[in-house]
């Protein structure tokens, strides 16, 4: 159970003019020893000096005041690990900015970062090595680097999920089996064919296994970060993806298991035992002690509370820990860090704390120094030096898997009726390479299976094969394309009689559940205009890679459960449901996701339940209202989520900036009386939110008015719009010309300071709610000259304006957005029939 080699062993170094002083003292000295004490010194000199170059030099003298009593700062050990430091990390930041236009992935930069700073470039200036990266540093920089690898695999062990492999269809599973068997067998093909041109360790039969099953997977550890980078992990292709890494994970690692095994006992065959029996306890330890000790601790964490400091503290210090029994037991040193990943439960409030307190750190000052060693270790010129009989039977094998694997993965997703498209994505996405393929490719170095030449061979290769799929996947798969439809989902579109609303209503916090609700009231749903309402609460996913969507309806995965935290706002939708009887359905779900990618899992259940309209909360939200005092708290990653809907939605879209009025409880607002006001400025969104209110005046606790601007000898009309708003305004006053509680008025102005002035007269703290249009189709003049004030794009320069603390007042706002159908992003593009706004709004 003794490692045979160290984890890594660089080659003797040439020695050196300075070097060879100390080194001949060194020799003369013991020899003169030797000399003196006859036979038996010669013998004790023999163990004492082995055969062999011994290179001695001096030690470096610390010094605190080196640079001030005119010494060389970089003689001192500690001041050239720090500007190793700022090296490696700035150099890696440099080539993440200039790469990012190319849309490169992390990996891709931080690569070649690494191989910067090595021998390939920076390296090859004997002076710059000297100074910056002496040899006894560079195993500083090695101990850390595989430091960085090890946390690294331990954070990607607490994100990672198992469970998805129970919940996978057929298939997934046909294409990752087809996807990992099919370039196993042509790599180990090509490999033995080549078998004698290889070196003699690389031509061993466990060698060729191992590098063609790494060369086969696709790991979850690397797949995952790329997609979140790509913002697809909510998307079809993303969770197929990752679906598809972790069953491939589940097989590797067994492939792997057997391949070491093999390698172990080449030499001793009672090796192969003692591993396996080494393997089994401390898999053992880690799915009984380990686990189980997780899960107490989780026990005893209140509910809501993130995991106490000093456990984290000491399972971050578990990592060092478990890293060297793995290493002392002769099984690879990653594979203890991994798996105490895997033994920790994702997600809150163990998995998410710990990625939450580590990661930044692990990612941005452990990782640079890892890929520090994989530059050091990258040398362009040793693969030149050994030419192509050298490297050739490597480098065929590893094109000959990535080919083969993603035809077989293209293939097969054909076969399965994958769209051509997604499947050559998918293809693509199978083929990433990163991390976790570095951290065998250093182990393999440590069992001499590869050199220099040979290590850099797969580290350019991987490199290159990263580099060239992430953009292809960016330029093929579009996320939102799906999202873009041509049918009509408007409010305009649905008739008011005989005809279900069906309402997305997000959730980000407890806070806006009440606004919500009262909003959904007011709207007033009736027997002959009930409303389906999909309300989706939203959580940022921390603590796991994989995203996560509830149907609570269905509740099919218990171990789910933890995330429905809030369990008052899904109490408070069932209450407003049971007081509504027949006019209300209500469905709820939760969406745990990235915040870029958030809005996917919306749009993507508004395409699927055939939704009208969303109703957002606005990424502020207003805490006190005493004395007519506003304190606003800011949602972060809420305003991009909303932007996002707003142009992909495949409805129409509303978003509420609550300033009180909408947050008393539903029995005393039920029984208050309520003044909206409609800002007409015209377009598709003003008639939308025309259509809106006219559903609000229905309900007898609601009084309208509606105030139409129009411009000054109707300069910068666009005709086709004007008569669309002239008909649903005319359809609008026809409906409700006898009704008491509906106002209509006409302002004239000729340019955006009129407009303002116009809408702060009527700031008399008499309205309760203001509703407008967002942007499309209003007229440019009656906007002239405001466009820089508008600070909040997703309200439009209304919207922003009224709901600003220069407006004053404590009205709440809504701004609609009418759906914008595929290949319609302006007003000029929505052209449609007058008819269509009179008879069906």
């Amino acid at each position: 159970m003794v490692r045979e080699f160290p984890h890594y062993r660089p080659p003797a170094p040439e020695p050196r003019a300075w070097d060879q002083n100390y080194s001949n003292v060194f020799q003369a000295s013991v020899k003169a020893q030797a000399a003196a004490g006859g036979n038996e010194s010669k013998n004790d000199f023999n163990n004492v000096y082995p055969p062999g170059l011994i290179s001695c030099r001096a030690t470096g003298t610390s010094h605190p005041l080196a640079l001030y009593v005119g010494d060389n700062p970089l003689k001192t050990p500690f001041t050239v690990l720090l500007l190793e430091i700022f090296l490696v990390i700035i150099a890696t930041r440099i080539v993440r900015h200039l790469l990012k236009p190319l849309r490169q992935p992390r990996i891709v930069s931080e690569i070649i970062g690494g191989i910067f700073i090595g021998p390939s470039i920076l390296g090859r200036s004997k002076k710059f090595t000297t100074v910056v990266f002496p040899e006894n540093s560079q195993f500083v920089i090695r101990n850390i680097g595989i430091m960085g690898f090890m946390y690294f695999l331990f954070l990607s062990g607490v994100k990672m999920d198992f469970s998805v492999v129970a919940k996978t269809k057929k298939k997934q599973l046909t294409i990752a089996f087809v996807g990992v068997l099919v370039p196993l067998i042509m790599g180990a093909s090509v490999g033995l064919i080549f078998r004698k041109s290889m070196d003699k360790e690389l031509a061993k039969l466990s060698s060729i296994g191992a590098v063609s099953s790494t060369l086969s997977l696709p790991l979850f550890p690397v797949i995952s970060p790329i997609l979140k980078e790509l913002n697809l992990l909510s998307s079809e292709i993303g969770r197929l993806a990752l679906a598809i890494s972790v069953i491939s994970d589940a097989f590797g690692i067994s492939a792997m298991i057997a391949f070491e095994a093999a390698k172990q006992g080449e030499g001793k065959p009672i090796a192969v035992l003692w591993y396996l029996i080494s393997l089994v306890l401390i898999l053992a330890f880690t799915v009984v002690v380990v686990r189980k000790a997780m899960d107490k601790i989780i026990e005893y964490t209140p509910d809501g509370q993130p995991v106490d400091q000093a456990i984290v503290v000491a399972i971050l210090l578990m990592v060092l820990v478990m890293g060297f029994f793995t290493d002392m037991f002769g099984v690879a040193i990653a594979n203890g860090p991994f798996w105490l990943g895997l033994a920790i439960p994702d997600g809150p409030p163990l998995g998410s704390t710990l990625v939450e307190k580590s990661e930044t750190v692990i990612m941005e000052v452990l990782m640079p120094f890892s890929f520090a060693v994989i530059g050091l270790l990258t040398d362009v010129s040793a693969m030149c030096l050994v030419g192509w009989d050298g490297v050739g039977p490597l480098f065929a094998m590893v094109v000959t898997c990535y080919l083969s694997k993603f035809i077989a993965t293209f293939a097969t997703s054909l076969y399965l009726e994958v769209p051509l498209r997604d499947s050559a994505v998918l293809s693509l996405v199978m083929s990433l390479r990163g991390q976790v393929e570095l951290v065998l490719f250093l182990h393999w170095i440590d069992k001499k299976m590869v050199q220099i030449p040979g290590f850099t061979v797969l580290v350019l290769l991987i490199t290159t094969v990263t580099a060239l799929a992430t953009p292809l996947i960016s330029i093929l798969y579009d996320p939102t394309r799906p999202y873009m439809v041509h049918k009509r989902r408007t409010i305009q579109n649905t008739p008011t009689t005989d005809a279900e609303l069906r309402i997305i209503l997000v959730i980000y916090d407890e806070d806006s559940t009440a606004a919500l609700i009262n909003l959904l009231e007011v709207t007033n749903p009736t027997t002959s205009t009930p409303f389906s309402i999909f309300a989706i609460r939203l959580i940022e996913l921390i603590g796991r890679a994989s995203p996560v969507f509830i149907d609570h309806q269905k509740q099919e995965d218990e171990a789910d459960a933890k995330y429905a935290v809030s369990q008052t706002i899904h109490n408070a939708l069932k209450l407003y449901q049971e007081s509504k009887g027949d006019y209300v359905k209500l469905f709820n779900f939760t969406a745990i996701a990235p915040n870029r990618t958030m809005y996917q899992d919306i749009c993507e259940l508004a395409l699927s339940k055939k939704a009208t309209l969303i109703i957002l909360p606005f990424h502020k939200e207003c805490l006190d209202t005493l004395g007519g005092t506003l304190t606003e708290m800011v949602r972060h990653g809420v305003r991009n989520v909303n932007e996002n809907i707003l142009a992909h939605s495949p409805c129409s879209v509303a978003v509420l900036v609550d300033k009180g009025h909408l947050r008393h409880p539903l029995m005393a607002f039920r029984n208050s009386e309520l003044h909206f006001a409609v800002l007409f400025l015209g377009g598709a969104d003003a008639r939308e939110a025309l259509c809106l209110a006219d559903r609000m005046v229905g309900n007898p606790n609601v009084s309208l008015t509606v105030i139409r601007f129009l411009s000054y000898n109707f300069e910068g009309d666009n005709e086709m719009e004007k008569k669309m708003d002239d008909g649903v305004v005319t359809w609008f006053w026809v409906k409700n010309e006898r009704n008491d509680r509906v106002c209509y008025r006409e302002v004239v102005v000729k340019n955006g300071a009129e407009t303002v002035a116009a809408i702060q007269s009527l700031n008399d703290d008499t309205y309760d709610v203001w509703i407008m249009g967002r942007k499309q189709g209003i007229n440019p003049v009656l906007l002239e000259g405001l466009s820089n004030w508008s600070e909040n794009l997703e309200l439009g320069i209304i919207g922003d304006y009224v709901s600003s603390y220069d407006f004053g007042g404590t009205a709440s706002v809504l701004v609609v957005q009418q759906q914008i159908l595929r290949g319609q992003g302006t007003s000029k593009g929505r052209i449609e029939k007058l008819t269509a706004g009179l008879n069906l709004c």
